[in-house]
């Protein structure tokens, strides 16, 4: 039995490692699949449209049934947070980093949106919701990693380097890859995409911050995810008839541009968003985020198999970087969110004692009552009507 209970309990600490892991195999299939549906043609604006439509389906049920009676109303001021949040995320941070996608490679796309922590971290202090204190450690080191991150990006835009060769990549010589078709792509097109990337972070990063702000008033996450990303659609759908004016733009069958859409829609802003959510309420945000260098990892690998990705010296050095960065801000905040535990836990320690103390001395308060009325009843000589009160007693006895 006590084997069983150690297992069980095994297998529930490892229950959120094995969903982050999962999720980021999750978002390299996303990344994998989008690079070769847009290599084939589709435009990114109605992918993005397709996308948020797709996840608004998904989402929609769960948020009328799960929160039919929490849903808070929503007012002029919120609605207007609700539509600048759909579009910076669904509308300018996903038809930017489409479209740096399409400039550069999925790896050095996933290498980018590592700096998503530093630039949230620069974004609050901006806005005043988060202060630095240069003499204490984590501040230091969430700065330092913000550097470092920076430094990364910047690395990886400006200079490309040799080609790295994978140990696989000679043994695989496919007749047709989808990113030879790429291949002819400029230095120019490379650091264009490095800037579109750049700015999709930064819109990320934006939205994180409203996000954060716009849940005080709001705390229905799942019909404020519904309601960003239907919002997000028709904004996309706006954007979409002033860029594409071909009809035959909107056209989509039954083909990799189909999967693309409805796997993005589904498995990175649908079961995502639901995964993220459980593991953030027992594991922590830090915990959620420091799993994302996997995710460029993983997309290293496969496009090497799937896309025969071509992988520069410095994309490797200026990934490093940013991942040496990230995890300087994720143990910043680590230990930022430590104190803040342990300030907690005397206050609520103290309140205790001092609630406790409160109700000894009220208490004392009312035995020294009940004494001194039992001492008055005591001198108080009986009148008449006492006595005839207690003669009924007398004869019952």
């Amino acid at each position: 039995m006590e084997g069983n209970g150690g297992l069980s309990n095994f297998v529930q600490r490892c229950k959120p490692y094995i969903a982050m892991i999962s999720l980021q195999f999750g978002y390299a299939g996303m990344n994998i699949i989008t690079k070769v549906s847009l290599n084939r043609g589709m435009s990114h604006y109605v992918l993005v449209v397709y996308r948020h439509a797709f996840a608004t389906a998904v989402i929609a049920p769960f948020a009328l049934i799960l929160e039919r009676k929490v849903r808070p109303k929503i007012t002029l001021p919120i609605f207007l947070q609700l539509f600048v949040l759909g579009l910076l995320g669904p509308v300018i941070d996903q038809n930017f980093y489409y479209a740096g996608l399409k400039f550069t490679s999925p790896t050095f796309s996933c290498a980018m949106s590592n700096m998503l922590p530093a630039m949230t971290f620069v974004m609050a202090v901006l806005c005043r919701m988060e202060k630095v204190d240069m003499k204490k450690v984590r501040c230091q080191a969430k700065v330092v990693g913000t550097v470092v991150t920076v430094a990364g990006a910047m690395f990886m835009t400006l200079y490309k380097g040799p080609i790295v060769e994978m140990v696989w990549s000679n043994y695989i010589h496919p007749h047709k890859t989808y990113a030879a078709e790429n291949s002819g792509n400029s230095d120019k097109d490379w650091v264009k995409g490095s800037i579109l990337l750049i700015f999709a972070t930064l819109a990320w990063a934006s939205f994180f911050i409203l996000q954060a702000i716009t849940m005080r008033r709001y705390p229905a996450h799942l019909s404020l995810t519904t309601i960003v990303c239907f919002l997000g659609t028709l904004q996309s759908i706006a954007v979409t008839f002033v860029m594409e004016h071909k009809p035959s733009a909107w056209t989509i069958g039954f083909d990799m541009n189909l999967l693309a859409a409805a796997y993005a829609g589904i498995v990175s802003s649908g079961i995502a968003y639901y995964v993220q959510g459980l593991v953030m309420q027992k594991r922590g945000p830090v915990f959620v985020t420091a799993f994302s260098p996997l995710m460029m990892i993983i997309v290293a690998i496969m496009g090497s198999f799937i896309l025969a990705e071509k992988i520069f010296l410095g994309g490797i050095i200026g990934a490093v970087l940013i991942v040496a960065g990230l995890y300087s801000v994720l143990w910043g905040k680590y230990k930022e969110y430590k104190e803040k535990e342990v300030e907690t836990i005397p206050e609520a320690i103290k309140s205790a004692g001092e609630s406790g103390r409160m109700n000894t001395v009220m208490e004392e308060t009312e035995e020294d009552n009940d004494i001194e009325m039992q001492k008055n009843q005591a001198n108080t000589p009986s009148t008449p009507a006492d006595v005839k009160s207690f003669e009924p007693n007398k004869a019952l006895a």
